[in-house]
Parts: C-alpha cells; structure tokens; sequence
C-alpha cells in the first residue's frame, strides 16, 4: 500500500457548485489515489449540500463528542458519502449552529463573511483531527486545501503534536486565489487556544486575524505549500518564498499527478 495522504478540503465538487477550489477538492483525492497513495478525505457539511442528493448519511460510531470553542460545547456530527464515479469517501464534519443553520458556506445571502468564520474553521479542524484519531488512521501527508483548514497545519504541530497518529506526518498548504474579505475577529486568538497550542504563540500575528494573517500562519506550521494558480496573493507566495518552505509552483494539467506525487515524496523525506 502507498503512502497515506490525508486529504482536508473547504470545497468538493459535486456537493458544491463548481469552482477552482472546489474541483481541486475533487481532483486532486482522485488523481492522487490512481497515482497509488491511500486517501482520506474531510470537508465541511455545508448548511447548501443536498443530503438526500448527495447520498450523505451519519457515522453515529464516530458522532457524539463534543469540542469546546469559547467555553461553549458543540456537538460534532459526522456524515460520509463516495463521489459519484471514483472510490474516495468523503467524510463531512457536521454542527447545528455552524453549518446546518445555514443555507450558504462562508458568507450569507448578501456577500457578507460570516462573523463566526473563525470559530468555524477552528471547529473543522478539530474535528477532522479527532475523528482521524477515531478512525486509527495515520497520515503521511496532511494536505490542506482551502483557507477554511488553515488552523490545521498549528494544531497538528502543537496540540496534536504527541499524538501518535500525527507525529510524524508532514502538512502540505494550497494557496488559492480566492480569500475572505473580513477578518476572523478579536476573540480568534483566545479561540484557538487548545492544550498545548496557545495564543502567546501568535503574537508575531496581528490581533485581528484576516486573510493575510491566516497565510502567514498556514505557512509558518507547513512543510511545503502549493501555488495552485497564478492568481496566489503575490504577497503570501512572498512569505512563503522568504521562509524558505519548500514549495509546488503551478503544474501543468498534463503533469499534476507526476509532480504532486514528486513533492509528495521529496516533503515526505
């Protein structure tokens, strides 16, 4: 068996409408497993994804805990569902009052950012990490696609850090060109304080988190980045550059599954 990548995406075709990020969340599970690794795949249950379309049903064995964000309990929900024409599954992290109450993703019926974004990218984070823990699973990789599972690549190299199922796995970021326009709010840092990652270790970031911030830190906590297109925030690849990340420039169509699978290995060591 290949190696294992973990796949954690803000958007999948077919369940939501289609876009750059949203066929990457698609294609790239799909490439990678006909390229030989064994994939894992999570994103948000979107309060828009079509349940009875999309043939979702709950995983009550892995439902049921609750995480704590603010000194509020949420409960998570977990529901599964395979892309129609491959063989990945796709694992939703599901919570009433994150997603469900919801008819859109990240903003509303008026364009405007969600003001709990931040909160809610901190619950999918956890979730999919707990729920990764349940599933016995160890990843190789943990690719991130999408700004919403930015906090992933922190939280796996501080609070999840000893875990045995993550110690030794190795996060990739893709940089999209698409980014919220709000920031993620003053309480985020407070948010996002879990064990032993806390928010005295962000103090390098500006108090309140946009999108340029939440780069900066996917970036800090990654093992290589992504650009996934041409149109990447200049100022982010910069960043990233500066860093000296190892990184993915845009790859031909022809040669994604050849180059990721290169990078792959090269992060992988």
């Amino acid at each position: 068996m290949g190696k294992k990548v973990l796949f954690i995406n803000q958007e999948i075709t077919p369940y939501v409408p289609e876009s750059e990020m949203a066929n990457f969340g698609s294609d790239m599970p799909n490439s990678m497993q006909e390229a030989g690794f064994e994939i894992r795949t999570f994103m948000p249950k979107w309060g828009a994804i079509n349940e009875r379309r999309g043939q979702l049903h709950e995983v009550i064995r892995l439902s049921g805990m609750n995480l704590i964000i603010d000194d509020t309990d949420h409960p998570l929900i977990i529901k599964v569902a395979s892309i129609p024409q491959t063989r990945i599954q796709v694992y939703f992290i599901d919570n009433e009052d994150y997603f469900q109450k919801r008819s859109a993703m990240t903003k509303d019926e008026l364009g405007n950012d969600y003001p709990d974004n931040g909160e809610r990218a901190i619950f999918f984070a956890r979730g999919v990490l707990e729920t990764v823990k349940k599933l016995r699973w160890t990843p190789d990789i943990i690719h991130c696609q999408g700004w919403m599972s930015a906090v992933i690549p922190f939280y796996v190299k501080t609070a999840y850090h000893d875990e045995p199922q993550f110690a030794n796995s190795k996060v990739i970021t893709s940089l999209f060109s698409e980014q919220p326009h709000d920031d993620l709010g003053s309480n985020f840092k407070r948010c996002l304080e879990f064990r032993n990652a806390k928010a005295s270790m962000l103090k390098k970031y500006g108090d309140n988190f946009d999108f340029m911030e939440l780069g900066k830190l996917a970036i800090d906590y990654s093992d290589g980045i992504v650009e996934t297109s041409k149109n990447v925030n200049a100022d982010l690849m910069k960043y990233a550059s500066d860093s000296k990340k190892a990184i993915l420039e845009h790859p031909a169509d022809s040669e994604v599954k050849a180059q990721y699978g290169e990078f792959y290995n090269k992060i992988i060591g």
